[in-house]
Order: C-alpha cells, then sequence, then structure tokens
C-alpha cells in the first residue's frame, strides 16, 4: 500500500484540476471495462455457425436453425435467427437490415464517453499548466518570492503533474477506444457479410423449389 500512499501524494501536488482528470480516468476504466466485457460477449464464432445453419438448412430444418442462432446469442446470431424467420429471401433480406439498424448503435454505446475524454483530458492538464505557472508567477511576484525557492518549484511541479497526467489518461484512453471501435466494426463487418451469405443460401433454396415444381409440371 505504500505506493498508492506515494502516488496519491505525487498526484495531489497537481493542484485543483487533478480531480476532474481522477473523474475522467475513473470513467474511462469504467467504460473501456464494460465495452470490452460487452463486446468480447458479442463476438463469437460465426463462421462454424454459418455452417450449422446450412447443413440444416439443407435438411430442411429451419426451426432447428433458428433455435440454434437463439442460443448462440451474438448479434450475427441473433440478426441470422430474424432472417431465418422470414418467408423468402427478399423478405429476410430486409428484416436482418433492419434489425442490423437497431444493433449498431448498441454496439458503439458510451464510445462516445471515451472520445469526450480523450479530448478533454489534455486540455485539463493544459488548464493545470497555466494555473500552475500562474502560482509560481504570484510567489516570484511578492517580495518572499526569491528567498523561497521551493515554493516556485511547488508551482512548476503542479503544472508539469497536471500536463503529464492529461496526457497520460488521453493516451490511454486512446488506445482502448481504438480497439472497442474495430471490435465493433469487425462484428458490423460479420453482420453483413453473413447476413449476404444467408440471403444467398436462402435464394438458392428457393430456385431449387422452383425448379424442382417446373419439372413436376
Amino acid at each position: 500500500m505504500t505506493w498508492a500512499v506515494n502516488a496519491f501524494q505525487f498526484l495531489s501536488k497537481g493542484g485543483p484540476v487533478m480531480i476532474p482528470l481522477i473523474l475522467c480516468s475513473i470513467i474511462s476504466l469504467a467504460v473501456m471495462f464494460e465495452r470490452f466485457i460487452r463486446l468480447h460477449r458479442a463476438s463469437g464464432n460465426t463462421d462454424s455457425l454459418m455452417s450449422r445453419i446450412e447443413g440444416l438448412l439443407a435438411l430442411g430444418k429451419s426451426a432447428d436453425a433458428i433455435r440454434l442462432c437463439e442460443v448462440e446469442g451474438t448479434p450475427v446470431a441473433q440478426m441470422l435467427a430474424s432472417g431465418l424467420s422470414c418467408h423468402n429471401a427478399s423478405l429476410a433480406e430486409r428484416c436482418m437490415e433492419e434489425y442490423a439498424l437497431k444493433t449498431m448503435p448498441e454496439l458503439h454505446k458510451r464510445l462516445s464517453i471515451l472520445d469526450t475524454i480523450i479530448t478533454i483530458a489534455p486540455l485539463l492538464g493544459l488548464l493545470g499548466t497555466v494555473t500552475g505557472m500562474i502560482r509560481a508567477f504570484h510567489v516570484i511576484s511578492t517580495k518572499t518570492g526569491l528567498g523561497t525557492p521551493t515554493a516556485i518549484t511547488g508551482g512548476v511541479a503542479e503544472a508539469l503533474i497536471a500536463t503529464a497526467t492529461g496526457l497520460a489518461i488521453a493516451i490511454c484512453t486512446l488506445v482502448g477506444y481504438n480497439y472497442l471501435i474495430e471490435k465493433a466494426k469487425v462484428i458490423i463487418s460479420d453482420m453483413e457479410t453473413y447476413g449476404t451469405r444467408l440471403v444467398n443460401i436462402l435464394s438458392s433454396g428457393e430456385e431449387e423449389n422452383h425448379e424442382v415444381k417446373a419439372v413436376g409440371a
């Protein structure tokens, strides 16, 4: 626990601007952790799922394919389930598009908070720099200022600590933000890819049924 006490004492020298900076860091960590868990659960082995769906559809077991998607529970699987619940390929495409449009904002939920922190943290650090330098120059301007160099360095330390903290928070948040954005993009890309693949499978099935009916006639 000594390191925690030392860290607190060090950060407290950054002045009052450290309070919003610490709040930014706590919010950033909380959002990144929550989004990481959510997007990790939203990911899955969709290629394997799609192969199993194709096998079930080939056997005419569309109800089993829907149940399989619902059990999987990922956004891609739920989208495929909504498509399979429709009666033909054109309707399935529309159903999946509607589900995807409803789901995409959920994948990006709270990421705007991280974007805001990336912008505001360095600005708060800059504000701390200004207030710290004002404090240092104020000490210099007093009669006893030049005789107390530690008071002057205190203001400079406040400026540097606030700046460093703001930049550190922004950098760490930017790394997490970019990772989460890419994770969401991969899921959205999978929704587009496997949605199109399902439409093609359903279209092929409909064409085969029409050919069988034509031969029978």
